[in-house]
């Protein structure tokens, strides 16, 4: 059942501002840059076996990710500015077989119908040796707890799925596909989510819950639990007067179909 509030994807505007506030008060940025210099490099050297180049998809996500491959001549990417349905219809309509060595799927399952299918269908594009790159909202972080509790009445499911990395490597067990994964540790300062009025506090609650105004258009009872939990220690942690929200990421590593 889709939320009966609008999503906050539906102000532009107001959402750039929000995010812009998220990358102020979050680590997310920090983990990611870690992520890429000190785990990424042996990921990424398991692929190729002795290409001069390597072919890369990038779904919701850009070329940084794949500037940490030594001895390579250059880097070949595959563009393609579309949605990833649109993406897999082109493919399939084309009846294309070229192969990826590496693709990477950087927070963008959240915004498909089915995250599975999306998924499997990119692993199939994967060739020998190739490499299936998750990053998404971990299923130890804050977020989980949020979206489980309230997914219902959150959630529009015609627009994201609040999907973690539990969900998926759900997906992936009940299938038995072997994977690797990594938590990459974040943090966001929620302080100003619990001062009443505070105009920050509610941009940081629009980008929280992915609802348009949120404090204004929920319910008194929904906007009293969402407070609660995200105060509560399986959300976040009070220090020194902060209120620290666990923003964890997490990424998980795929190969190719045998």
């Amino acid at each position: 059942m889709a939320s009966s509030l609008t999503s906050l994807v539906n102000d532009d505007s107001r959402y750039q501002k929000c995010f812009q506030l998220f990358l102020e008060r979050s680590s997310e940025h920090q983990c990611m840059r870690d992520f890429i210099h000190n785990i990424l490099p042996d990921i990424l050297a398991s692929i190729g076996n002795g290409k001069s180049h390597l072919n890369v998809i990038g779904v919701g996500s850009g070329a940084v990710l794949v500037s940490q491959k030594p001895g390579l001549d250059y880097i070949k990417f595959t563009w393609n500015q579309m949605t990833a349905i649109e993406f897999e219809e082109h493919w399939k309509g084309k009846k294309m077989t070229k192969k990826a060595d590496f693709i990477h799927m950087i927070q963008m399952l959240y915004y498909v119908k089915d995250p599975g299918a999306t998924m499997s269908f990119f692993r199939s594009l994967l060739d020998k040796n190739g490499k299936l790159l998750l990053i998404l909202v971990s299923g130890e972080s804050g977020w989980e707890k949020l979206w489980r509790t309230y997914r219902n009445q959150l959630c529009n499911t015609e627009i994201s799925q609040c999907v973690t990395t539990g969900d998926i490597k759900s997906l992936l067990d009940a299938k038995r596909v072997s994977y690797q994964s990594y938590e990459l540790p974040s943090q966001m300062d929620i302080t100003e989510c619990f001062t009443k009025g505070d105009e920050k506090g509610e941009l940081l609650l629009d980008f929280l819950t992915e609802v348009l105004d949120f404090s204004k258009t929920a319910s008194s009872e929904l906007k009293a639990g969402v407070l609660e939990l995200l105060r509560h220690p399986d959300c976040s942690v009070e220090s020194n007067g902060k209120v620290i929200f666990n923003n964890n990421l997490g990424v998980i590593v795929i190969d190719q179909l045998t």
